[in-house]
């Protein structure tokens, strides 16, 4: 892979993802070189200053692994109103991302192809995000992978600490032993508030796209479990 467009890291802990992709395409490769400089961050340039990158000031929706892009493309032509932040770590998926957003000539969406601890560590102030997202995360289903789960206590605090008050925190999988992890884990959560009155799992939101992968599931007989949560 080019070492210019590798996955930028900074710190050393247990990743709650591993690296697939091998050599990108010359048609990635050409998406990179031809559409990074306008939608590409660099978690080295330190905090991000959003009116900068985006040349407006907007409320700020961030997604953590948006793997090929689809919905996060197209959550950012349905709600222009709003800016959106995708972070993701695997090259394929960033490259499609930037090539149909440069298709769909997207102007409120920027990237980071980083490790997403890092970016909210060092680029993300606190008390700025309107909408967190993390959508059907690697479940790691096997027990013994449990703690790379990227839903645990200390990162939803990390989390809360970025998300303006009264901004959101909205999980979806379509694994139900993770769904219950999920809820486990936010339901002990200090300073988080179900928006369900029951407690329970959310009927998905409109602004959630379903995606092939989803509808495909959907077919198949297999579940999806949205859970949000607000800042409290």
């Amino acid at each position: 892979m080019n070492e210019e467009f590798r996955p930028e890291y900074k710190k050393k802990s247990i990743r709650s993802f591993v690296i697939r992709a091998g050599r990108m395409t010359e048609g990635q490769r050409k998406a990179f070189e031809a559409h990074w400089p306008k939608y590409g961050l660099s978690l080295f340039d330190g905090p991000l200053n959003p009116e900068q990158a985006f040349d407006r000031q907007a409320p700020l929706v961030l997604e953590i692994g948006f793997g090929m892009g689809d919905s996060l493309r197209e959550m950012a032509i349905n709600e222009p109103e709003k800016d959106f932040i995708g972070i993701e770590v695997h090259p394929p998926g960033v490259g499609r991302l930037i090539y149909t957003a440069a298709q769909n000539e997207v102007d409120n969406l920027r990237v980071y192809m980083a490790d997403a601890t890092d970016v909210l560590d060092d680029c993300i102030a606190d008390n700025s995000i309107s909408r967190l997202q993390i959508y059907f995360p690697d479940p790691w289903h096997k027990k013994k992978h449990h703690k790379r789960r990227i839903v645990q206590p200390e990162f939803v605090q990390r989390i809360r600490r970025k998300l303006a008050p009264g901004g959101v925190l909205h999980l979806a999988t379509d694994w139900e032993n993770y769904a219950e992890h999920m809820k486990e884990v936010m339901d002990a959560a200090e300073g988080y508030r179900n928006t369900q009155s029951d407690g329970g799992y959310s009927p998905r939101p409109e602004y959630r796209p379903i995606t092939k992968f989803e509808k495909r599931g959907e077919r198949l007989g297999h579940g999806v479990w949205d859970l949000v949560y607000k800042k409290i």
